[in-house]
């Protein structure tokens, strides 16, 4: 949902940040490093410490790089198999860094052992959507369905996550985990269906 209707929109706002970075010879991979270890160092070092609203507002800020270095790669023609490839990695360490240092957090300081399994449980499951895809891309298939993609998941955590630090009941934290746990689970059947009606169809003879 994210992707189809607010990446247009955040790709305008940005694209005089990455043409600025452009013009200052910073390269799209440097962008995509930098803002995985922001996202990181905010998660893992701002969770765990019980900072959860301000690890969440330097986590938000380095997120936007994801769309940056895009911008940069497209702007200076280096888009490619290479940027693809560290991207995509970069973003699997980023959002089990959120997910793992929410899990620290409320298995040591914020004593809630269940939001901490529910984050860990959402943590194992987004990690399948994203296997889930890449596999099938890697067979020549597709796999880009589901109602619980990367960016819609992050984007709920990170607003549940937030405004547990600005004084809500952690209950909605619990229940938001809970809801993003059965949708990442339904999202990971919708991509085994697709992609086992997509290999039936390959293996059906010729002319049937």
């Amino acid at each position: 949902m994210l992707n189809k209707y607010a990446r247009a929109l955040f790709a305008a706002i940005f694209t005089p940040v990455a043409a600025l970075l452009v013009r200052l010879k910073v390269s799209p991979d440097a962008v995509t490093i930098i803002g995985t270890l922001g996202v990181a160092g905010g998660a893992l070092v701002g969770y765990p410490l019980g900072q959860l609203f301000w690890g969440t507002v330097v986590i938000t800020i380095f997120v936007f790089s994801d769309i940056i270095d895009g911008l940069m790669a497209r702007m200076t023609g280096r888009t490619g198999t290479w940027g693809a490839f560290l991207d995509s990695t970069l973003d699997r360490v980023g959002d089990g860094a959120v997910f793992a240092g929410i899990v620290i957090w409320f298995y040591t300081g914020g004593h809630n052992s269940f939001i901490a399994a529910m984050a860990l449980t959402c943590l194992v499951l987004g990690s399948i959507v994203s296997y889930a895809k890449a596999r099938a891309e890697g067979l020549g298939m597709s796999a880009n369905v589901g109602i619980a993609e990367r960016s819609d998941r992050l984007v709920v955590v990170l607003v549940a996550t937030g405004l547990v630090g600005l004084g809500i009941p952690e209950a909605v934290l619990a229940v938001v985990l809970v809801l993003l746990a059965v949708a990442s689970l339904v999202t990971i059947f919708q991509r085994v269906g697709t992609v086992r009606r997509q290999a039936l169809h390959d293996s059906q003879p010729a002319g049937k």
